[in-house]
C-alpha cells in the first residue's frame, strides 16, 4: 500500500514508535560498521525550495548508506521555478524515482503534489509542519531518558511549523505539552483544545515548571526575516536560558533543531549546557530519517 509522511498523524502511534526503535537499531548498525542496503537500485528525489543542511545531509546520506541513490533538485533551477505545475512534476517523477522529499513554504503545493504522485511523498518541511524533526527528537529523548509517553514536555516560542509538530507528537506519543508563545504568535486554538495532552500557558516560567524536556526554534523562520525586529520585540522574556532550565525537572533535557540564533531564542551558552542534546538532536535526524525511507520502501 502507497504511504507518504506529510505528517506525524499519516501513521498510527504504533507505527511511529516502530520508526523511532528502528531508528536507534540503523545507528547502532552503523557504529558497529554492518551494512544494510535495502533500497538498493532505489532513487529519492529532493524537491528543496527552501535552505537546508541537516535535512538534506541526512536525506542523500541516509540513502547512500542504504544502498539508493539521492537526486538534490533546486526549486529555483527546475522547472517548477518556470511556472510547471506541482502536479505535472508529480506525475512525471512518479515515472523516473521511486520516492520523493519536499521543502516548500507552501503545504497546500506539498499536498498538491502528494495528491498527483504514485509515489511516496515526504514532508521534509513546510510552513505549516516539520515532521522528519520530530522524529529525530523521540529518538533522542528515548536514546537518553526512555520513553516520551507520559512525560512533560514544555515548547517555547513561535507556534509555526515546529510547535505545530510537536502538537501532532503529544497525540502521537502520549506526553503532555505545555506551550508558552507570546500573542500575536500562538497556534490556532482549536488545534489546542481538540487535545486533552495539549495547554497554552502565559509564561514561559509556567511552561518549564517540572518538565523533563524543554523544546524551542528560532523566532524568525525561514520566510519571516523581513519581520525580525518586530518579532524580537514580540519575544522578548521567551529566551530559554541556564536559568529557565533551572526550574524544570532535575533531569531535563534541552532540544533545538537548529540552526540557533543565540541571543535570541537561546543565550549565548545554552547549546554547551550539559543539559542540552542538540548536537546529538541533529545527529539522530540520519538516523531517523533513514528508518523512514526504509519504511516507506519497504
Amino acid at each position: 500500500m502507497l504511504r507518504s509522511f506529510l505528517s506525524l498523524l499519516d501513521l498510527s502511534s504504533e507505527e511511529l514508535i516502530q520508526l523511532v526503535n528502528r531508528a536507534s537499531e540503523l545507528k547502532n548498525m552503523l557504529r558497529e560498521g554492518k551494512q544494510h542496503r535495502p533500497l538498493e537500485g532505489k532513487t529519492l528525489a529532493m524537491i528543496f525550495e527552501l535552505s537546508s543542511t541537516r535535512t538534506r545531509v541526512a536525506f542523500e546520506t541516509g540513502m547512500f548508506q542504504l544502498g539508493g541513490h539521492a537526486i538534490f533538485i533546486d526549486g529555483k533551477s527546475s522547472q517548477l521555478s518556470r511556472g510547471e505545475p506541482v502536479e505535472d512534476s508529480a506525475r512525471v517523477l512518479s515515472q523516473m524515482v521511486d520516492i520523493v522529499s519536499i521543502r516548500t513554504a507552501d503545504h497546500q503545493r506539498l499536498q498538491a503534489f502528494n495528491n498527483a504522485a504514485s509515489i511516496p511523498v515526504i514532508n521534509a518541511m513546510s510552513d505549516t509542519l516539520h515532521p522528519c524533526q520530530l522524529l529525530a527528537d523521540i529518538q533522542t529523548y528515548q536514546e537518553n531518558r526512555g520513553s516520551i509517553a507520559g512525560k512533560k514536555i514544555a515548547f517555547i516560542g513561535d507556534g509555526y511549523n515546529m510547535c505545530n509538530s510537536y502538537m501532532n507528537a503529544a497525540d502521537q506519543f502520549g506526553f503532555e505539552l505545555r506551550l508558552a508563545c507570546p500573542q500575536g504568535f500562538r497556534p490556532d486554538q482549536h488545534r489546542v483544545d481538540q487535545s486533552n495532552n495539549i495547554h497554552l500557558v502565559e509564561s514561559p516560567e509556567e511552561a518549564v515548571e517540572n518538565t523533563d524536556l524543554v523544546v524551542t526554534d528560532v523566532w524568525s523562520s525561514m520566510g519571516h526575516e523581513e519581520v525580525q525586529a518586530q518579532r524580537t520585540a514580540a519575544f522578548k522574556g521567551y529566551q530559554v536560558n541556564s536559568k529557565l532550565l533551572d526550574m524544570a525537572d532535575q533531569n531535563v533535557l534541552f532540544m533545538h533543531c537548529l540552526p540557533a540564533h543565540r541571543g535570541e531564542e537561546i543565550s549565548a551558552d545554552l547549546l554547551h549546557d550539559p543539559r542540552s542534546v542538540a548536537w546529538e538532536e541533529a545527529g539522530n535526524r540520519l538516523h531517523s530519517q533513514k528508518a523512514l525511507l526504509e519504511f516507506l520502501l519497504k
